[in-house]
């Protein structure tokens, strides 16, 4: 691969020049990637969110993965059976050894459970999980309380750990495997998985360097990257110019704005899909009286105009929603389309008592999801046409969620993709009542709560029959919808693009975790 020397020096120059300039030698299996943000951590239990589930795929192996055709590939699990309605055994992949050298067994997959369900972020979903039993070294055993239809949907979750290298106290005195939300601990600034990648530096918010796994046990991926550098570039028009000026050689996200002007230049190439990530709103009802009257949520909900979003800030490139659910989900409602009437939300409002309005703070990262200041920004005058005084204020990611775990204003924006590609994932962790023990509505920052509504999500979760499952989900969406739970926008559709000789397409996904352990960058 050719690489040219010129670099954007003032967000990549600091950044690449000591690490990418040195290796100008073996370039052809060095892959200069940016995106949008970094990952906010190392500990992929410390944060469910799509930038650590990029980071997990590209350090650790799941027990099993989705394809492109969203089936279930083997990885570290090879087989599985379900011995009864609540047991699941599973076969491990042999001869797997972690970054550190240790072997991968049964025994880390029982730890990495165990850990999992006290994970504040990911304890909600993993509690159907009753017990899981190392039987031997490559065989485990999951049991579930009750029949449990997603069994398999949730070890696209598990990652295993190296358990010998997260047990025991580090030089602070702190446990090795304590998770720490938004802080220090040595599991967020030390990793060791069985992933094709390593972590060789992490300087948050600057760069991040990956080498090749020698060790890595897949010998049949076609992937030849040796080295990844990541440069975070949270600007869009930097980030493009640095992948169309030949500075690196894969971004994400493409802006809607620049689609074009990637799509024209002969030396790059953009891959589209349609996407299945919520953008949406929350409205916090233990900080706002106003919010727990459902006519002012609903009012809410009419005043924003999703489709005008979607056409003029998003360019199209965005599907606007009035539910969860995208279109093929079990729980999507057809009848449900966005509701946008000025009239009637100024009315709801006067019902209500609130002609004359209020004043809000709202809360949105300026550098998480495609557009996302601007599109806070547009809410906020959009509520300005029903008297709602809204206080903006827009932080980089890497603030951002600590803000947002505080609930620290009274609307927040959150993107969200179901990575079980499942109905029942939204409601679990962005609607149900909060419960810190259990982990429900881990990500509730409206503090709406509906026990009916949780109670029929618990029953849909046991339901065998997939039909009948997908009625009790869609009656949620009804509900969610009748009750304005929250202000939903759109889908986001998803874009990436590259030097034409490196060769995305294949492992690219609409989870948007790309299989970059698989890539292959073609010699010029």
């Amino acid at each position: 691969m050719t690489l040219k020397k010129t670099l954007l020096a003032s967000v990549i120059g600091a950044a690449m020049t000591t690490a990418v300039l040195p290796s100008m030698a073996s370039a052809e299996t060095t892959l200069r990637m940016a995106y949008d943000a970094d990952p906010v951590s190392l500990d992929i239990h410390e944060q469910l969110s799509g930038g650590i589930l990029q980071l997990s795929h590209m350090t650790f192996d799941p027990l099993v993965r989705w394809t492109s055709d969203l089936e279930f590939e083997p990885r570290l699990a090879t087989a599985w059976e379900q011995v009864d309605d609540t047991t699941m055994r599973m076969t491990l992949r042999e001869g797997v050894e972690f970054h550190s050298g240790n072997a991968f067994t049964a025994e880390d997959v029982v730890w990495t459970v165990e850990r999992l369900k006290r994970s504040p972020d990911f304890k909600a979903i993993f509690e159907p999980i009753e017990s899981v039993t190392a039987v031997d070294e490559t065989t485990v055993e999951f049991k579930t309380a009750d029949p449990y239809p997603l069994l398999l949907n949730l070890a696209t979750y598990i990652f295993p750990l190296d358990s010998e290298f997260y047990s025991g106290t580090a030089e602070d005195g702190d446990p090795k495997d304590e998770i720490v939300k938004n802080g220090n601990s040595f599991a967020s600034a030390n990793l060791s998985g069985t992933g094709p990648f390593t972590v060789v530096e992490h300087q948050k918010g600057t760069r991040m360097e990956f080498d090749r796994f020698e060790g890595y046990w897949d010998e049949e991926s076609p992937g030849n990257v040796d080295r990844i550098v990541l440069t975070p570039i949270s600007e869009n028009a930097t980030r493009v110019a640095a992948l169309l000026s030949g500075d690196v050689d894969f971004i994400a996200p493409v802006p809607p704005n620049d689609l074009d002007r990637v799509r024209e230049d002969e030396d790059v190439q953009l891959v589209t899909m349609s996407g299945t990530r919520i953008i949406f709103f929350h409205m916090n009802q233990e900080r706002v009286e106003a919010f727990q009257d459902p006519r002012v949520r609903q009012a809410f909900a009419y005043a924003v105009n999703q489709e005008g979003i979607a056409d003029r800030l998003m360019k199209g490139f965005a599907t606007p929603a009035a539910q969860f659910s995208p279109e093929g989900y079990a729980g999507h409602v057809d009848s449900l389309e966005p509701r946008y009437d000025l009239e009637k939300a100024q009315q709801l409002m006067a019902e209500a008592g609130y002609e004359d309005g209020f004043e809000i703070s709202m809360m949105a990262p300026n550098n998480r999801y495609v557009n996302d200041a601007k599109i806070a920004q547009a809410v906020a005058a959009m509520l300005a046409r029903i008297n709602v005084t809204v206080d903006l204020k827009t932080l980089p990611k890497a603030q951002y969620w600590g803000e947002y775990d505080d609930r620290a204003a009274d609307m927040m924006l959150i993107g969200w993709h179901a990575d079980t590609e499942d109905s029942a994932n939204f409601h679990e962790y962005l609607t149900a009542c909060p419960d810190a023990d259990t982990g429900a509505g881990q990500y509730n920052a409206g503090n709406y709560c509906n026990p009916a509504l949780d109670k029929l999500v618990a029953e849909a979760n046991l339901e065998v029959d997939l039909e009948k499952r997908a009625e009790m989900l869609q009656q949620v969406e009804q509900t969610l919808y009748d009750e304005a739970a929250v202000v939903p926008l759109h889908w986001q559709d998803l874009a990436w693009a590259s030097a034409s000789n490196v060769n995305i397409e294949p492992i690219l996904n609409v989870m948007n975790f790309p299989y970059l352990g698989d890539l292959v960058i073609e010699e010029e």
